[in-house]
């Protein structure tokens, strides 16, 4: 029987889980997402997502495809699998596309870090960071800005796995406008593991150490060696906002 291929977008918590992609013996987003489909319509079905999210990082805007024989209307697929769900998972959008590829035709990928100046109400913690301590917000924002345009990240993202890793920061910035609640928004066509947290990490430390100063993240970009007082920002202050693609995906 003749399989048609299926585009997702997908809201998730990742609080509870260990990434996007299967892991052995922890919860996945893509493994919960299959089984679900598989209970309701005694199907197995394989998603592709378009972004590897990390143990308890969230996404808005995660984008996925997955094909199948089964023969239902794409409103009614949606419902009866966001049914069989658990609440931190959500499909936004279903529809049928034979010829969209995930990962191809990439324009900009867009991720938020939110920042909680104060000690955040139980039922909105896991959705950012609090930042104890007093911060330099302009030093803060200078040290964002040394991240954008085309650098190696080599001192930037974790693991060894890419033989490059010289990406591409379109737009780095900070928002104020939520009083009690600042969101860095990061924009870029690719991003390398834990990228986004090590940049915030490591700007949140040289805004409020007097031992850090901007030219640790210079000489760290130029070199490739980071410094170990740099860290890494928490998973669960980011969130996948979204996945733009340009108009021929062919």
């Amino acid at each position: 029987m003749m399989q048609k291929q299926y585009k997702l977008i997908i809201s998730y918590d990742g609080t509870e889980y260990a990434g996007w992609i299967q892991q052995p013996n922890e919860p996945s987003v893509v493994q919960t997402m299959q089984d679900a489909f598989t209970r309701v319509f005694e199907k197995s079905i394989r998603l592709l997502g378009a972004s590897k999210t990390d143990a308890g990082v969230h996404a808005y805007g995660q984008v996925a495809v997955f094909k199948t024989d089964l023969k239902i209307d794409t409103e009614k697929m949606r419902w009866a699998w966001n049914n069989a769900l658990p609440e931190s998972i959500m499909i936004r959008s279903l529809e049928q596309d034979d010829s969209f590829y995930p990962h191809g035709n990439v324009l900009r990928k867009t991720y938020h870090y939110d920042l909680f100046l104060d000690r955040p109400l139980p039922f909105i913690s896991r959705y950012g960071t609090h930042v104890y301590g007093a911060v330099d917000w302009d030093l803060f924002e200078k040290a964002l800005r040394l991240f954008e345009g085309t650098h190696d990240f080599k001192a930037f993202y974790t693991g060894d796995d890419r033989d490059d890793s010289t990406r591409i920061i379109e737009t780095i910035w900070l928002d104020l406008s939520n009083p009690g609640r600042y969101r860095v928004v990061v924009m870029g066509k690719s991003f390398l593991r834990h990228m986004v947290r090590r940049i915030i990490g490591a700007s949140l430390a040289v805004a409020q150490r007097d031992t850090l100063s901007l030219d640790d993240i210079v000489h760290a970009l130029q070199t490739g060696h980071t410094n170990c007082q740099l860290p890494t920002a928490p998973a669960k202050g980011l969130m996948l906002w979204g996945i733009e693609y340009t108009v021929n995906r062919n």
